[in-house]
């Protein structure tokens, strides 16, 4: 059976990073962003700090053993010091932190300057520019230049989110915990993030277009075609970076931890299948167990419109968020039309635009924010929107919106509460939503 409900509980309480945490993780950024822009060295050359990884991608877990800590990657953009070799970028990011209040938390690797904080997370800070219309990081032990494009992996990895109806980064972080709870195969984040992305495309929706509904039926589907991946490769396949830079990703593995890594797959996989095709529920409960362990339980079923908040405190709010059906608006997806939400963050003084995909949909507070829509749906069709404000400081303000309106192909906002809100599009044709999309909305 799915538990679609369990997993959902799952998540919220044992595999996703906590809101505490999170909140601390942005503060501290911001911190280095304006220690970084404001510094001597660098104040004249800076650009923008940019999140990366399992930061950028929101596939960070929550530690899962009390030994465990989790780590963070930003990018440093920059312009270009003429005169200095690809070494001297990570030497004098190092020197620029251990002459200050970083002095204690500070060290270097070979393409980034590592902060560590006193609780279970660090920091990586990858200085990263443009050369030649082309972006790099810089390896300080080799003196290279190195080509680069996370922005366009993390689109990539957003365009992979989208096919599967949101439900994509969710599969990351749950097979994420299983490696960090199972100790049974080792692999990088990026790596593991590629391999499961590769296994998910537009066609697999044409033969089944129920195959990514919900976070268990994805989590089926992807790691089914995983498997069957890692089985048809014996050996260590080349795993390119879908940023295009044309680098392998194995190259950073070995033979052996992928033959680790292609068995515990196929056998995790197995049970999977085994826990989501069972019909009886206690036995379907028990075997999903002994994928995820007892923390896989039933959740608390009470819905209220109490939040407790992280100082302690219960506040009421109104829960105004709408659905098609409350306005008597039938879904029928149809497999043959898209949508796609593009959301751009608007030019503001000192701050550059940008794609919000190409961040991981991370905005800071206070910007403006453009959402059109592209579509293969044909003339004439209706477009409606919602506006869902999550996280701690709209619910304060009761103000978590969710209202469905009708509009037209653009759509214009400004972030002014932190936390993990989204902006959805329906169109509607005779009356009938055919097609639909989300775009995430990460305010810090």
């Amino acid at each position: 059976m799915k538990l679609t409900n369990y997993f959902k509980h799952f998540l919220e309480n044992e595999v996703n990073l906590n809101s505490t945490r999170i909140d601390t993780l942005d503060d501290r950024t911001e911190a280095i962003t304006n220690f970084l822009k404001t510094s001597q060295q660098f104040k004249d050359k800076f650009l923008d700090v940019i999140p990366q990884g399992s930061y950028a991608h929101k596939t960070i877990i929550k530690p899962v053993k009390s030994t465990d800590e989790y780590d963070a990657d930003v990018l440093l953009f920059i312009e270009e010091f003429e005169d200095w070799n690809a070494c001297d970028y990570v030497n004098n990011l190092y020197k620029t932190f251990k002459g200050s209040i970083y002095e204690d938390k500070v060290s270097r690797k070979t393409r980034c300057v590592t902060v560590k904080y006193a609780n279970d997370f660090h920091l990586d800070i990858v200085p990263y520019l443009e050369r030649h219309s082309e972006k790099y990081v810089t390896n300080r032990h080799e003196d290279l230049f190195e080509l680069t494009d996370p922005e366009k992996f993390t689109e990539w990895l957003d365009d992979k989110n989208r096919i599967t109806k949101h439900h994509f980064v969710k599969v990351v972080r749950l097979i994420k915990f299983l490696r960090d709870y199972k100790r049974t195969f080792s692999i990088k984040s990026i790596i593991l993030s590629t391999l499961l992305g590769q296994q998910v495309n537009d066609v697999a929706l044409l033969e089944d277009p129920k195959c990514y509904e919900d976070v268990p039926t994805a989590l089926y589907t992807i790691l089914r075609k995983l498997s069957s991946y890692v089985q048809s490769n014996y050996y260590m396949p080349t795993i390119s970076d879908p940023g295009d830079t044309g680098e392998n990703f194995g190259d950073r593995w070995n033979q052996d931890g992928w033959l680790v890594f292609r068995s515990k797959i196929i056998d995790y996989s197995e049970k999977v299948s085994d826990a989501y095709e069972e019909a009886d529920q206690d036995k379907s409960l028990s075997k999903w167990q002994k994928v995820f362990g007892e923390d896989f339980k039933k959740p608390d079923e009470k819905r209220s419109s109490e939040r407790r908040m992280s100082d302690g405190s219960i506040v009421n709010y109104a829960d105004t968020e709408q659905h098609l059906a409350d306005l008597g608006i039938k879904e029928q997806i149809n497999s043959s039309f898209f949508v796609q939400i593009l959301g751009r963050v608007s030019k503001k003084a000192g701050f550059m635009d940008f794609k919000l995909a190409s961040r991981g949909s991370r905005v800071k507070v206070g910007r403006s924010l453009s959402f059109n829509i592209k579509t293969n749906v044909p003339w004439p069709y209706e477009v409606y929107w919602k506006t869902l404000n999550r996280g701690q400081e709209a619910i304060r303000h009761n103000s978590i919106r969710g209202q469905i309106v009708k509009g037209e192909d653009s759509h214009s906002e400004t972030t002014n509460f932190r936390g993990n809100h989204y902006v959805e599009v329906y169109i509607l044709k005779n009356g009938v939503c055919i097609a639909k999309d989300r775009q995430s909305v990460t305010i810090v």
